[in-house]
């Protein structure tokens, strides 16, 4: 049990009405889940506000109550917190109440556009490859040293991240690699951690919804990057325009890793091929399991972060050529017979779209036909729908055009509004269907010997949201289920 006074170290408050010399029994943003000696925390949202919840929290039994406007009526039982922000609170209480986790682990960070998951995935897989007990908090899942733990948020909130730093920290995790949303710095999710190092990968056209301007989106990035100390590491993609943008102001020790730029790490392609790719990693050969330039980032990406933790060069050299892919991400299958190639890939910004087809263009020979079967999400930013359709069509020989999570909106008209981006010339090459899974059998019905099939948009996913209900669907199963046709 804790104090409310020892749990508000830290948080910006406006006036107290009641005694914070009071033992907490938990902290609740959501007032179905209060119950007796539990504070309530009223979150403002973009659908909610956890103000309308006050009243319920309190008869569920919240002893105090963490807000940003006070109500008109206040009980004589209950401890009255006013703050600048309901969501830094949250943040720092969160973290006091698991008594700083952070602090005890060596955590890393990493943000961006694309390969947050594959980044930190790998530097997962790389430090226990080395022996280290490792956490790992991403978008796929979450790993406590071996122990999974299901996720549905990239960053997910406060009181979450801090219970599994803690039990981390419990359980004698050296390091813990985390992905850092755009969503999660701006809804305070990371504020109050402290960050051993921070990662930058590549910033493009996404989340536009929430953000409004690409402006604002690139400026809640570099707010991850302020908030490192100057004991910790900023780590810069340099070839990304934004990347030294990123590092401004930050008084972290400020790092670069590059393939086309001169920087403290570089890397040169020597080979890509469906086999892999083979390096040139500051002066030392590197054969890795991956493919495609944009996974030649993610490679140099983490060896820097490695160097920088202090580990030995040419052990993690080694290690990284024997990592393996991470799920969803340019996962590939090969008939036997017909010798057709299917990529899933959970591309789904114009940039990750657009990498992913250049890199399938970079190897194939042109006597293969490309088939790519793609679509976009509902309820989310609508201007990148006609650039990922264009994108598409033109780095495509042939492209189906299908249902992604429509999630409530009309998947025909997200459909027609992709459609729109298309150049007259490719139009030959489009078809529309907007069931996902005869989108992929009908991809798979027109490829033919050595033809290359990609499923994009979902990747790692096992569902897909139709109206606000989730129901089974993998893109892996189901084009592995169609590629079975061809070796019978």
């Amino acid at each position: 049990m804790k104090q409310l006074k020892d749990l508000l170290y830290k948080v910006s408050i406006d006036a107290v009405i009641g005694t914070t010399v009071i033992q907490v029994n938990q902290l609740q943003f959501d007032s179905r889940a209060v119950t007796s000696g539990d504070v309530f925390i009223a979150l403002k949202g973009t659908v909610v506000d956890g103000h309308e919840y006050i009243e319920k929290a309190v008869s569920n039994g919240a002893i105090a109550v963490i807000l940003e406007d006070m109500p008109d009526y206040q009980s004589d039982e209950v401890t009255y917190v006013k703050v600048a922000s309901a969501h830094a609170a949250l943040a720092f209480m969160a973290a006091n109440f698991y008594e700083n986790p952070s602090k005890d682990l060596k955590l890393i960070g990493v943000t961006g556009t694309n390969g947050k998951t594959t980044t930190t995935s790998l530097l997962y897989q790389l430090f226990k490859k080395l022996g280290y007990k490792t956490g790992l908090i991403s978008t796929v899942q979450i790993l406590i040293d071996e122990q999974v733990v299901p996720t549905r948020h990239t960053t997910p909130d406060p009181v979450t991240i801090n219970s599994h730093l803690a039990a981390m920290r419990d359980s004698g995790v050296d390091y813990c690699f985390m992905e850092v949303s755009s969503h999660g710095i701006d809804q305070e999710r990371v504020t109050g951690l402290e960050f051993a190092g921070g990662m930058f990968t590549n910033l493009s056209h996404d989340h536009l919804d929430y953000h409004n301007t690409f402006a604002a989106y690139r400026d809640v990035k570099k707010r991850f990057f302020d908030m490192i100390p100057s004991s910790g590491f900023a780590i810069t993609n340099k070839d990304d325009k934004n990347g030294a943008y990123m590092l401004q102001n930050s008084k972290a020790r400020k790092l670069g890793y590059a393939l086309k730029t001169y920087t403290d790490y570089r890397a040169q392609i020597i080979e890509n091929q469906f086999g892999g790719l083979h390096l040139k990693v500051n002066d030392k050969e590197l054969w890795s399991k991956m493919i495609g330039e944009f996974n030649a980032y993610n490679v140099l990406a983490i060896y820097a972060c490695a160097m920088e933790l202090g580990l030995e060069e040419l052990e993690v050299l080694e290690a990284i050529s024997q990592l393996d892919g991470v799920s969803g991400r340019f996962q590939y299958f090969t008939t036997a017979q017909e010798k057709v190639t299917a990529i899933v890939d959970y591309a789904h910004t114009p940039d990750a779209l657009k990498n992913v087809l250049q890199t399938i263009n970079s190897i194939r020979t042109r006597n293969e036909n490309l088939i790519t079967v793609v679509g976009c999400g509902g309820d989310r930013d609508k201007t990148k729908r006609p650039v990922m359709a264009g994108i598409a069509a033109m780095l495509s020989d042939q492209v189906i055009f299908t249902s992604d999570n429509p999630r409530t909106e009309d998947p025909n008209v997200i459909l027609e509004e992709m459609e729109t981006g298309v150049e007259p010339v490719d139009y030959k090459k489009t078809i529309t269907i907007t069931d996902r899974k005869q989108a992929i059998k009908t991809a798979a019905k027109m490829a033919g010997p050595n033809d290359i099939i990609l499923i994009a948009g979902k990747g790692h996913e096992t569902y897909q949201e139709i109206n606000g209900v989730r129901t089974d669907f993998d893109d892996r199963k189901i084009i592995a289920s169609m590629l079975k046709e061809f070796n019978k």
